[in-house]
């Protein structure tokens, strides 16, 4: 099979796709103890230095509390990696979030991550100018 297949994970399925602005991880299926740390693991793979990262779970059916776990992971490399980053939730991600009283900055869809990230990019190439003038 050519390209960047998507993997099987104990009923979760996983694609990491390399965008210019981002790179962006899909997940869909159940996320449960069963596959959390596995998806973690294969997903820490894909952050790197200074590229965003966007986690799609917009495709997720299932989200146990146990896979919370995945997300503090992604946030603790990003931060680590000084990389930004945004979580597309779907509707039982959302809900298993809420039950636990977490929350983490997030976008609709991944259109509009992308759009962050460029106008982000925008902003800090404007300040380049400014910070190189002499007085």
């Amino acid at each position: 099979m050519y390209g960047n297949p998507t993997i099987e994970c104990g009923g979760a399925g996983i694609h990491a796709h390399c965008r210019q602005l981002a790179t962006v991880v899909t997940i869909s299926g159940r996320l449960d103890s069963d596959n959390a740390e596995r998806a973690r693991q294969y997903t820490e793979r894909f952050i790197l230095a200074e590229k965003p990262f966007i986690l799609d779970l917009s495709g997720v059916t299932s989200f146990g509390a146990d896979a919370v776990s995945l997300l503090f992971a992604v946030d603790d490399v990003c931060a680590s990696a000084g990389v930004e980053w945004s979580l597309i939730a779907s509707r039982a991600v959302e809900q298993t979030l809420r039950d636990c009283g977490i929350e983490f900055a997030g976008a609709g869809s991944i259109p509009e991550a992308l759009n962050h990230f460029a106008d982000a990019m925008v902003a800090r190439r404007q300040l380049l100018p400014l910070l190189t003038k002499t007085a």
